[in-house]
Order: structure tokens, then sequence, then C-alpha cells
């Protein structure tokens, strides 16, 4: 199985983790889609990153439809997503807050990175902070209310803990002025456990 991105990327480093709590045996291409577009061509037609290509040859795009595929090729005792119920839309829930939290920090990012100075539209960067700003704090809250425990209150780590935790490493490298580890300490102390871990680790952005 083949990883095609690099862990800058929130979501290819969000699939990373989760192969490697999974259990898969993987590997990295670590390219850029827009840097170096045709090796992702070949395998996605969007030309995006994360791009999961299997043993077969049968490519995966997109990390949440690749994330539901990979649970789907193990036992329920690997699974990162429970199969249904209200542990399921838990999940689910923090999951998506934390990469709508991802989303709007690569386009606040992005849009210093690819307009020149004199074309970055501040109002526009200030929106997509704020949204940051928004996801992490209620991410916060639910750390807080966690304690020691999973976020989502699972018996072990789901995949709200691992996108939680990627959310505010990458917010954190690329939005550095927003202070959110200082902001949001139960996250970030949440975050510091998972990132102790080997399966996060091993994958550093």
């Amino acid at each position: 199985m083949k990883l095609i991105g690099g862990f800058g990327s929130p979501f290819v480093r969000r699939v990373a983790v989760s192969l490697n709590f999974l259990g898969f045996d993987w590997e990295q291409e670590a390219i850029s889609a827009f840097d170096n577009p045709e090796p992702v061509k070949k395998h996605n037609p969007l030309v995006r990153v994360p791009t999961v290509v299997l043993d077969d040859g049968e490519a995966l795009v997109e990390s949440y439809a690749i994330l539901d595929a990979l649970d789907d090729m193990v036992d329920d005792a690997k699974q990162l997503i429970p199969a249904g119920g209200v542990p399921r839309r838990r999940v689910m829930q923090l999951s998506a807050v934390s990469t709508g939290t991802m989303d709007k920090a690569v386009w606040a990012y992005y849009e210093g990175r690819f307009h020149p100075a004199e074309k970055v539209h501040e109002p526009w960067v200030e929106h997509n902070d704020g949204q940051v700003m928004g996801g992490l704090g209620y991410l916060d809250a639910c750390a807080k209310k966690a304690g020691d425990n999973w976020l989502a209150g699972t018996d072990r780590i789901s995949q709200a803990d691992i996108s939680a935790t990627v959310a505010i490493t990458f917010a954190n490298r690329v939005r550095p002025k927003l202070e959110v580890m200082e902001k949001f300490p139960h996250l970030a102390a949440f975050a510091a456990r998972c990132e102790a871990m080997d399966e996060f680790s091993s994958a550093a952005p």
C-alpha cells in the first residue's frame, strides 16, 4: 500500500497516523501535487493528496473516504470509527470539526503563500482564522471534559482523537500568531500525549 503526499498536509498526516494504528504495511511517496502533479494525476483525477494506492492498483481518494475504506478492511477491534449509533455520530462529529479546522487553517495559510503581499485579502484571512479558533475552542472544551480519557468517550483511540491532534498541531505550525497552544491548553495537553506515541511521531510534519 502506498500513501501519496507529504506529512505537511494535515489530511495526508491523519491518513498516515491512521494507517499506523490500523496496522497496515505502507510506504510513502512524499510528493507535492502542486509542484509535481503528474504522479498524482495518474491515480487521482482531482490531482489531490492524500491518495492511497492499494496493492492491486486501486486508488482511494479524499481523506474521509480513504479512512472509511481502510476501516472496512480491518476487524472491529482495530476500527477507528465505531460501526453505528451514538458512538459513531460522536466520533464523526468531532472528526468533522477537526477536519474543518484543518481546512480553514490551510485557507488562511495559502492566502499568504500563493498571493503577493499586495493582493493578500486580510478580511478573508481573519475570517478563516476565526473559524480555526472556533473549531479548536470546541475541541478544547471536549478535551477538558474528557480529562484523561479519549475525546469521544471511546475505550480506545478513535479517528476523533487522531484528527483533533493533527488539527491543533497543524494550526500551531502554520498560524503561529494565533498562539493556539496557549489559548487551548486542554487540547494542547491532549495532543502532546498523542504526539508522543510512535504512530504519530513516525509521521511528523
